[in-house]
């Protein structure tokens, strides 16, 4: 027997094992996983600048841009929001802006966080 088929034979065993779990469980690291963020960050921050009576304009700018605009709700924003960092637990968010005659009537929203995420995403 040649001195490479105990290697072979190593080889053979390790490599069936891989498959069965995650890499991060059998070579002892975790592979890259990047954060994922969808739609308008909105923080209390932002919204607590909202005051009854603004116009579309200063609340586009308070806020950004709005990611769903309805034809057939024309007075009503949504700013929904989605990220999951790497690893870590998912944050979802919706903030909902009424108008009336093109001024700010309401706002409706959930899961608002109070600061930034680190990755320093835009409005």
């Amino acid at each position: 027997m040649s001195r490479r088929a105990p290697v072979v034979a190593g080889l053979a065993l390790v490599f069936p094992l891989l498959g069965c779990g995650s890499p991060a469980t059998v070579l002892g690291i975790s592979p890259y996983r990047m954060e994922i963020q969808q739609g308008n960050f909105v923080s209390k921050d932002s919204v607590s600048q909202l005051k009854p009576g603004m116009t579309k304009e200063q609340v586009r700018f308070v806020l950004g841009t709005p990611l769903v605009t309805d034809i057939f709700h024309a007075n009503r924003w949504d700013y929904p929001y989605y990220r999951e960092p790497a690893g870590g637990k998912r944050e979802e968010g919706r903030l909902v802006v009424y108008f009336d005659d093109g001024k700010l009537a309401r706002i409706e929203g959930e899961g608002i966080p109070a600061a930034q995420p680190s990755g320093g995403a835009t409005k």
